[in-house]
């Protein structure tokens, strides 16, 4: 086999085993490979009926010829676009970069990380749904591939649908006008896993919150698990029908917070090794200090240097790396706040003041309010944990790490308590 359009035909021959040429001839003349691993491959299918008709019907037997060709089991993902034809915020992610094992874990993701492969591997129904969310570019898709992918490996013969909220209404209205309301729905409410990326699209879509309802009862009932993204908590979407809001909630619910500075240097790294890009400690150090706001923003601050590096053939130095940043700094909508910022904000938040967040006092409110300056600091800034004890009236690392886990396992077991956090970082980062 010389290419990908001969593995096909190889692959269509095989089905022929199980299926009628009718069959094949109706539902996969349009399909082509758009790309093949070694395991997984990613089939190219324009029309989103029959993309849809092929993921719901014909999985089993697409799986079986490729297991039957390659001597071993694959994953297969259905687009109905050319990938790098995609804008660089719809594009489909390459599954086998965005897996678990690829995904790098700090204070700001480990519970919604650890309650994903929780789901992955079977471990708990509880979580059901699982809600994830947070802003733009922390991982959340990432982390929603990467359940596929395990879920894949362990139930090859699980229904699996991956779908994006609006892609999920535009096919409702091309259902409603084609008349094939009924294709929808066996095509989603016959997941053994529904996955759905920015789940908050639905809000206020009438007709797209019904059928989503639907979805949601047919599959809780039946015991299937679903997970879904969001850019924001069921609580803060105004327009989502209260009967949707009660059903989302009823899982459980895990956000992801901005990588802190230790996390953000590691994203760099991974990404620079992926590329093939060995960067100098203190370009590492540069970039994570001055890329505080996402992950697909230090991605792309590795991708410019790399660029450099193969256009000019020069080393990589801090200087290099300012200038070629430049237009990536200016677009920085935040800021890096100082400690003196976070804990003049934490003394306001709870009526104290500044001294008192620093010092010696062990009122109840007031050492809550020097942990949550600890662990503020040390998510929103660069500094070291002994650098931060040194702040508060020289106390040693420990301290300031043992104040640092008891906000973070507060946040795990209590949603009103990480809600009080979230509602304190947002108002440091506004701040200016």
């Amino acid at each position: 086999m010389n290419s990908v359009d001969d593995i096909w035909a190889r692959v269509l021959e095989l089905m022929g085993q199980d299926l009628t040429p009718v069959a094949i001839n109706t539902w996969f003349d349009e399909c082509r490979i758009a790309s093949l691993s070694e395991n997984s491959m990613t089939l190219l299918i324009p029309s989103d009926f029959k993309r849809g008709v092929v993921e719901t019907r014909f999985m089993p037997a697409v799986k079986k010829a490729l297991s039957q060709l390659f001597a071993g089991e694959m994953d297969v993902f259905l687009v109905g676009e050319e990938p790098e034809a995609r804008s660089a915020d719809t594009s489909v992610p390459d599954p086998d970069e965005y897996t678990f094992e690829k995904f790098v874990v700090g204070p700001s993701n480990k519970f919604a990380h650890a309650a994903s492969l929780a789901v992955a591997e079977g471990q708990t129904r509880d979580y059901n749904p699982l809600f994830i969310y947070g802003e733009s570019g922390l991982g959340k898709t990432h982390l929603l591939y990467a359940i596929r992918h395990k879920v894949a490996r362990l139930h090859p013969e699980y229904n699996i649908v991956f779908v994006r909220g609006g892609d999920f209404m535009n096919e409702l209205i091309t259902a409603i006008q084609t008349g094939k309301n009924v294709e929808f729905r066996e095509k989603y409410r016959s997941a053994d896993l529904f996955l759905i990326d920015d789940i908050q699209i639905v809000a206020g879509k009438i007709s797209t919150q019904d059928e989503m309802f639907h979805t949601f009862n047919t599959l809780h009932e039946a015991h299937k698990q679903m997970v879904f993204t969001s850019d924001r908590p069921p609580s803060e979407m105004p327009t989502l029908a209260d009967r949707l809001r009660t059903r989302f909630e009823s899982g459980l619910l895990a956000d992801i917070q901005p990588p802190d500075f230790e996390t953000r240097a590691a994203i760099v790294r991974n990404k620079s090794t992926k590329l093939g890009l060995i960067l100098p400690n203190d370009v590492v150090n540069y970039v994570a200090e001055n890329m505080t706001s996402n992950v697909r923003q230090l991605e792309g601050a590795v991708l410019k240097i790399r660029a450099q590096r193969d256009l000019m053939d020069a080393p990589i130095t801090v200087a290099v790396a300012s200038r070629v940043l430049k237009d990536m700094f200016r677009e920085k909508t935040s800021f890096v706040p100082t400690p003196e910022d976070v804990i003049n904000e934490t003394a306001r938040y709870f009526s104290i003041t500044p001294e008192d967040v620093k010092g010696q006092r062990r009122t109840r409110n007031t050492a809550l309010a020097r942990q949550i300056a600890m662990y503020e600091i040390r998510i929103l800034t660069n500094l070291s944990l002994q650098d931060i004890g040194n702040i508060f009236e020289g106390r040693d690392h420990t301290t300031v790490l043992s104040s640092i886990q008891k906000i973070e396992k507060n946040m795990e077991s209590d949603p009103e308590f990480a809600q009080q956090i979230r509602d304190i970082t947002a108002n440091i980062n506004s701040m200016k």
